[in-house]
């Protein structure tokens, strides 16, 4: 039997005993920090005996999560996951013990099949039959795959921003998508009232006793897999907090059990345009402030953080840590890094935490020869065209059949492929729009295109790219076409790039002034025919190729 002896609040001590389901908070400080007690005495044994006829994966390690009789239950399988030796982008930073904690080979390929798979098994041990679950992302394809086994209605509310492919896996393991138009901490408002109005369970997170449990499972496996001795660091990107906080549950239990001789350091990254907790602890502070999420990495998109922060700062104060953000730009990066040194391919939210430790590196907080462990979670593909952009592959056609292309045929398709092809980025939520400027101009020449669908990503992309000429809409959400062009030319990699702005309404004297001798030239939609709109765009395009090639 496994079920918690009881819960124990990690702030004054208080014992109280565990309800399954029922927030964890204390009945005497309200803390949501309770932390849950089993026979450790018996569990050790079990260790030092090697846990003999214990399955590969999360469950070896049952006598410490929160089921009544596991052994009794058809249980989803999750965790068991690698321990990779970095073997290259690692070095290059001049750092040899640095391992990958993969989760990627989990049932959905994140490690929120962990926390899937333990709260669907403490829900069938319960006879719950439908549940309510806020996400912004893996946590909802994760849960649905799981209850889809259980055969658990599960009804997953998303941000409409969650890439859609992710929607749609949820969607395919039979949940109920509710797609919301707002950010992650209204989402899970909306969620809430959602379940309590038609009384059913909604996940909780981060005080969700099975939720929280499963991830110190990942802990135990890092110690087992280096041979019963814990890192110096261990790095996770964040959101809302609950990983690390389970992690170190893990590495806590262990070490008063006397099987590791530290707690490792924590490092939290997050996102720079979602890092509440980054501004909190750079701040000396105990609590952290929300804000308004403005990461394209909606996986790490919890404005607010709530107790949580609190928790991790109370654990980097007592045991060491650090918290840090970078930028999507560097976490697109790493990601591309990593792919092509380890031939990992990984989500964005993985690459916060592989961009934190090139960060820290070089900042040389992280010691070289410490021990590092970085978990990796999550695939590239539902977000390569941030990383790759559409024009990933260069085509060189040699011939319209199969035979072999003659010797001046092979030559001028290497001529042409080495001549320098004009790129051209719009920027402009609205698609059809884009699409027919698009389509345009590649009938006059075989431009190279870019299309960003707002002013952050159009940022993003002119600072990769650097293309000969940007066409930007001037009213989109986020960054708008006034800050687009401000931004531009106060980068020195971009403020030479001519950029045309297209308005949909009636530019006032102010905003002319705003944009004079900052863009190449002013277009209000309708005020053209769109194809001689097109052709001024081109005249502008040539007319700055001439000029380039006079100096």
């Amino acid at each position: 039997m496994a079920k918690p002896i009881h819960l124990k609040c990690a702030v004054c001590g208080n014992q109280q005993a565990y309800i399954p389901f029922e927030p964890a908070v204390c009945n005497a400080c309200q803390s949501q920090w309770l932390e849950a007690n089993y026979d450790y005495t018996a569990f050790k044994r079990e260790i030092l005996r090697g846990i003999p006829n214990r399955p590969s994966n999360l469950w070896r390690f049952q006598d410490v999560l929160p089921l009544e009789n596991p052994s009794a239950l058809d249980l989803y399988p999750a965790g068991g996951t690698p321990l990779r030796h970095s073997n290259r982008f690692a070095p290059d930073l001049g750092h040899d013990t640095v391992f990958i904690k993969d989760e990627r080979y989990g049932p959905t390929s994140s490690f929120k099949d962990r926390q899937a798979a333990v709260a669907v098994a403490a829900m069938n041990e319960n006879g719950i039959r439908e549940a309510v679950i806020a996400s912004t992302g893996n946590a909802a394809v994760a849960y649905a795959a799981a209850c889809a086994r259980a055969g658990i209605k599960l009804w997953v509310f998303m941000t409409s921003l969650v890439p859609q492919e992710k929607l749609r896996e949820a969607a395919l393991f039979g949940a109920e998508v509710i797609r919301v138009s707002g950010n992650y901490d209204q989402t899970k408002q909306i969620a809430a009232q959602f379940a309590q109005r038609k009384n059913l369970l909604l996940d909780r997170g981060a005080t969700s006793v099975p939720a929280r449990e499963s991830m110190k499972t990942i802990a135990y496996e890092i110690v087992e897999q280096l041979g019963w001795r814990a890192p110096d660091w261990y790095f996770q990107a964040v959101s809302g907090g609950m990983g690390p906080l389970g992690v170190y549950q893990g590495f806590k239990e262990m070490f008063e059990m006397g099987l590791i001789s530290k707690i490792p350091k924590l490092a939290i990254i997050q996102s720079e345009g979602c890092a509440p907790m980054v501004r909190a602890f750079k701040a000396g502070k105990d609590t952290a402030e929300p804000v308004i999420p403005d990461t394209r990495i909606i996986i790490l998109s919890t404005g607010d953080p709530g107790k949580s922060y609190t928790y991790l700062w109370n654990l980097t104060q007592r045991h060491g840590g650090v918290m840090e953000s970078v930028t999507d730009l560097e976490a697109y990066s790493a990601m591309r890094t990593l792919a092509k040194s380890e031939g990992m391919a990984v989500e964005p939210a993985t690459a916060v935490a592989f961009a934190g430790f090139e960060k820290l590196s070089k900042q040389g907080i992280i010691g070289k020869e410490e021990l590092v462990v970085i978990n990796c979670t999550g695939h590239t593909f539902p977000v390569e065209k941030h990383v790759l952009g559409d024009q990933w592959a260069v085509d060189v056609h040699l011939s319209k059949d199969q035979s072999p292309a003659p010797r001046e045929g092979l030559q001028a398709a290497l001529e042409n492929l080495d001549e320098k092809t004009t790129t051209v980025l719009l920027v402009d939520d609205n698609a059809d729009d884009a699409h027919l400027i698009r389509r345009l101009l590649e009938n006059k020449k075989n431009y190279r295109m870019y299309h960003a669908k707002d002013g952050w990503e159009g940022l993003s992309i002119a600072r990769q790219k650097l293309p000969d000429l940007i066409v930007s809409d001037l009213t989109m959400p986020g960054i708008d076409g006034f800050g687009l062009v401000e931004e531009l030319k106060l980068d020195p990699r971009t403020k030479d790039i001519p950029v045309i702005v297209v308005s949909a309404k009636d530019i006032t004297t102010d905003e002319r002034k705003r944009l004079n001798g900052h863009i190449e030239a002013l277009y209000q939609k309708g005020s053209l025919p769109t194809r001689k709109f097109v052709d001024q765009v081109i005249n502008v395009i040539e007319d700055k190729i001439d000029e380039k090639s006079k100096e």
